[in-house]
């Protein structure tokens, strides 16, 4: 049955806790559903329709939250990233068609810059001093109210633009009904309950740190102890306060909590994890384990991406497998031809199906004519992910279509590189991408952080990968480094790797 993000909120009790942050009091669930009604209404006052689109800047933290899941039972939210410039704002203002947009009381930054000068209603934001998220909403003009009503099922809850590494962005629409299918579906498969706590890392610009931290927490009935992000180096202290059940972040967090988990074993010892999740990125088997092992709980790996508001895969509580991102947690997940408009068995293209699905990129005829079809009575999406199931029905993923590195004709999955990298003794971290190659087209590159205290060279690197896989897949340049470039949300980027690391025309 389809519903909103608004009736699964409504149906929590009011007494029990729902947001918390740093050193404030916790806001319960009745005092979120009552500044919900109250931000709706400042809505309506301002012209915001249940149909228009309110764009979001704010700092991570309790504030923005609440900002998102209040805005979103009333309106359509657009998070963006606070770290664009302006000309960023003014593209992604002007290419979303939002009618408003929220910042911080006093922010005087880019973002305004471009709301003003597209002429956008802009809402500031004031979040209560000792109460976590609680916020009110104040518009700097006056205008014709709007029509009251509140979002139906099918209107949208939430617009993201896919990262657009390789072209421009494409819009992506959530319905109500895909974040509401979707909050569900991660809450069922880890078993949240109201006893669990969610600590969030996650940036909430981007769909894992809303769906899986915030949506997924509050339809369950949980908290959630929002940060101002991820920072190593207070992750043990947050961990102290917070005292979570879970957290979710993606695998380069994970690493670098490891990095300092030994000198933080009475935190780990005194707030015992129920299980630790990890999604966006392969999380390497060997970070899986060492997670495991240190933190003494499962750890669940999920597979998801924007157009599934968010998650399609996810490990069992009772089975986790390492290297795969699961079994089948909402959606329909099957394997499609890589060119052909028809399901397969083996390796091909993952494609799913399911309620948590986008109806299609606005304004974007052709990329949804490339990316669904119609088969078995269904419509699928193909994620442009290759992959296999495995007998138990866990997918492994052998890597992004467009980023299996093709050396001459044979084909080679840079997660299989990756792997093998990752047991090299001093490797910390690694990331295999396709180097351009006169001749060859593509030649295998990779990427490489080494472990504290421990030193490797090229040729190390080089002949520890040649015994343990063949010779055309074995990287034929290693680039050691301090920090491999990382992208907004985290993840490293393995299209473009070779440009930002010089190594194009060298």
């Amino acid at each position: 049955m389809m519903t909103t993000l608004k009736t699964l909120i409504d149906a929590q009790p009011p007494e029990a806790q729902a947001l918390g942050a740093p050193s404030k009091d916790w806001l319960s669930y009745g005092q979120m559903q009552a500044m919900s009604a109250d931000v709706a209404a400042q809505l309506r006052r301002t012209g915001v329709a249940a149909t228009d689109r309110v764009a979001i800047v704010l700092p991570n933290g309790a504030a923005m939250a609440s900002a998102f899941v209040s805005i979103a039972q009333a309106a359509t939210t657009a998070p963006l990233n606070p770290a664009y410039r302006e000309e960023e704002f003014a593209f992604y203002l002007e290419d979303l068609k939002a009618k408003a947009i929220v910042l911080a009381e006093g922010e005087d930054g880019p973002a305004l810059a471009a709301a003003r000068g597209l002429g956008l209603k802009v809402l500031w934001l004031r979040e209560d001093a000792s109460i976590a998220g609680l916020i009110t909403l104040e518009c700097d003009a006056a205008g014709a109210p709007a029509q009251e009503g509140a979002p139906e099922p099918d209107d949208v809850a939430l617009i993201l633009h896919t990262s657009g590494t390789t072209s421009r962005p494409k819009i992506v629409p959530l319905l109500q009904s895909n974040v509401a299918a979707s909050a569900q579906h991660i809450a069922a498969s880890l078993a949240l309950t109201p006893a669990d706590r969610c600590l969030n890392v996650m940036p909430l610009f981007h769909i894992h740190g809303l769906l899986a931290a915030v949506s997924a927490t509050l339809v369950s009935g949980g908290s959630i102890f929002c940060t101002a992000g991820f920072n190593a180096l207070n992750f043990f202290a947050m961990l102290g306060e917070a005292r979570p059940s879970w957290y979710t972040a993606v695998p380069t967090m994970h690493q670098a909590i490891l990095s300092r988990a030994g000198r933080n074993a009475e935190v780990i010892a005194d707030v015992p994890l129920r299980f630790l999740r990890s999604s966006s990125a392969s999380l390497p088997a060997q970070v899986m384990g060492a997670l495991a092992e240190t933190f003494g709980a499962p750890v669940i790996e999920a597979y998801g991406m924007t157009e599934a508001a968010h998650q399609m895969c996810c490990n069992r509580l009772d089975l986790q497998k390492p290297g795969s991102v699961g079994v089948a947690a909402g959606p329909e997940v099957r394997i499609a031809d890589e060119a052909e408009d028809r399901l397969t068995e083996g390796l091909g293209e993952v494609v799913i199906s399911g309620p948590n699905v986008t109806p299609g990129y606005e304004s974007n005829a052709e990329a949804n004519a490339k990316s669904f079809f119609e088969a078995e009575g269904r419509r699928w999406f193909r994620t442009g992910d290759q992959g296999t199931f495995d007998g138990d029905g866990f997918l492994s993923l052998t890597g992004r279509l467009k980023e299996i590195i093709n050396r001459g004709g044979e084909k080679v999955s840079p997660l299989e590189v990756d792997d093998v990298l990752m047991d090299h003794p001093a490797v910390a971290q690694c990331v295999a991408f396709a180097l351009p190659h006169p001749k060859l087209g593509e030649e295998v590159a990779a990427a490489i952080v080494l472990r504290e205290g421990e030193a490797a060279t090229e040729r190390d690197i080089r002949d520890f990968a040649s015994a343990r896989m063949a010779d055309f897949k074995v990287p034929r340049r290693v680039v050691i480094l301090d920090e491999i470039p990382k992208g907004a949300t985290g993840k490293m980027q393995r299209i473009g790797m070779a440009e930002k690391l010089g190594l194009v025309g060298a």
